[in-house]
């Protein structure tokens, strides 16, 4: 994630077939998508696009990022150059990088992920996670000269050991392997230190090692030390944490982005976390303990605090989704020609998980107000309707604060109910009776909600609940997909 001005960038893979950058004017969101490079239909590049890297060098905005031929033991390295100043592209592909042994003439390109660079004293060098060979697929942090952001231009050299510490083992105590990967450089006062993840990123055990640079060479393994003890680690509560990203506001302030397990079981089926940092008296960072799920955090003193509280109309096949920001696993969410798909599982998912996708209208502030949406259920076995006055939205079924309407053509209801942030109450149900397409009202009036549907003899629906009095409006489902058209949000000045 990079600061540019007012504007952040997220870079992050596309279903593992491209790379995506979004854009937000805020830490707290990822903001409006913009896939700005596909990978060919086959080829060495075309599968398995991982960890992709955004860095302005040399006039250019460049993308680092591993891909293969859809077997792990084909991953290089390579870099997309933007064909202008523009981070949004279009991109060219480069490479592969020479990340092997040998001279840059006949050194062949080696096993290589999570590729980043280091600028240290004038000099350029890039560093990533490979396989000391073709076969053995214990992964050690490497590092290499680069004449250029395309070159690299010289030997590699491995910074460390990958077992030093049994906390760097696939399996501690004992382990089976040490797997050092994700490296990423953070400088400050004049010091040079690098962050890396270690252990199994399939298991809740990840977590992040460091690496401090005490020497003027980075390419001499001598000049880097190692601290013994892990430098950030899961909780109960957020587990297998790893590949961090660092970024400073304004106002000084250092926050550190990473991601973490969404549950237990082996797997990458990982959410992103930003939480603040600091530096302790001796220099080293300072990255605290992981924030659970939902935990509370003051947001950076330059997040906006601008309120939306007119009325609004969304066609979404015309105004896309530019005002609302996402909370789900990416591949649940797209844009067709007849709408918004919502929850829609992809043909081949990665690393994919339910997760009660929304879309949650920025800066929303609504107290007394009517919504409308019409909706297409396309199959599951949930529910999907509208969120209103909603605060907190986050990754989770029940991730957020606030008010809910819902159809579910397989319980054969409607519904209105309320949820704190870990579990959610249902106010009232209704027979509902499926009409293609679906156009749901909910106003909100004080403590008083009522639920319109068209073409359901039994509606409205009213309950009355006084929780909540105010939040943004937006769009939900739970285990089911579904295709919203539109959304409109009128005030209610004399409610």
């Amino acid at each position: 994630m990079v600061r540019i001005g007012e504007r952040y960038l997220w870079c992050q893979s596309e279903a593992n077939v491209g790379v995506s950058l979004w854009t937000s004017d805020r830490l707290t969101t990822l903001g409006e998508r913009h896939v700005v490079w596909r990978a060919p239909a086959d080829g060495p590049a075309s599968r398995q696009v991982w960890a992709p890297e955004l860095f302005f060098l040399d006039g250019r905005w460049r993308i680092y990022l591993a891909a293969s031929d859809g077997r792990n033991r084909t991953h290089r390295s390579y870099v997309l150059t933007a064909e202008s100043d523009d981070p949004l592209g279009p991109y060219r592909l480069g490479g592969p990088l020479a990340t092997g042994d040998g001279s840059p003439r006949s050194s062949q390109p080696r096993w290589a992920i999570d590729l980043t660079v280091l600028e240290y004293a004038g000099r350029r060098f890039a560093l990533w996670s490979g396989w000391p060979d073709g076969r053995t697929d214990s992964q050690c942090l490497y590092i290499a000269p680069m004449s250029d952001p395309t070159t690299i231009a010289g030997p590699r050299v491995r910074v460390c050991a990958n077992d030093d510490f049994p906390w760097e083992l696939t399996d501690p105590p004992a382990g089976r392997r040490g797997l050092n990967e994700a490296p990423q450089v953070l400088q400050h006062d004049g010091r040079t230190f690098v962050l890396y993840s270690c252990g199994a990123s399939w298991l809740p055990t990840y977590g992040l090692g460091l690496l401090e640079l005490r020497g003027d060479d980075p390419l001499d393994p001598a000049c880097w030390y190692k601290h013994p003890e892990p430098a950030f680690q899961g909780t109960d509560a957020t587990f297998g944490v790893g590949h961090s990203g660092f970024v400073t506001e304004p106002d000084g302030s250092w926050w550190h982005v990473f991601h973490a397990k969404v549950d237990r079981e082996p797997g990458w089926r990982r959410a992103l976390f930003v939480q603040p940092m600091g530096w302790d008296d001796d220099g080293l960072p300072r990255l605290g303990r992981p924030v659970a799920p939902g935990e509370p955090v003051a947001v950076p003193a330059e997040t906006p605090a601008r309120a939306r509280t007119a009325a609004g109309d969304w066609h979404f096949p015309d105004s896309g989704l530019g005002d609302f920001d996402y909370y789900g696993h990416q591949q649940f969410l797209d844009l067709a020609a007849d709408g918004v798909l919502l929850g829609q599982a992809p043909d081949r998912p990665v690393n994919d998980y339910r997760s009660g996708e929304k879309l949650v209208l920025r800066d929303g502030r609504y107290a007394d107000v009517r919504v409308t949406t019409e909706l297409r259920l396309l199959g599951g076995a949930l529910e999907a309707g509208l969120l209103i006055r909603v605060t907190a939205p986050a990754v989770g079924p029940n991730a957020q604060r606030g008010y809910y309407a819902a159809v579910s053509a397989s319980r054969g209801l409607v519904t209105v109910g309320k949820m704190d942030g870990r579990r959610r109450v249902e106010l009232g149900t209704a027979p509902y009776r499926s009409t293609v397409p679906n156009r749901l009202t909910v106003e909100a009036v004080g403590p008083r909600l009522t639920m319109y549907l068209d073409g359901q003899p039994e509606s409205p629906l009213a309950v009355t609940d006084d929780e909540f009095a105010f939040g943004s409006v937006g769009l939900r489902v739970s285990d089911t997909a579904a295709c919203y058209r539109s959304l409109s949000v009128r005030p209610l000045a004399n409610g």
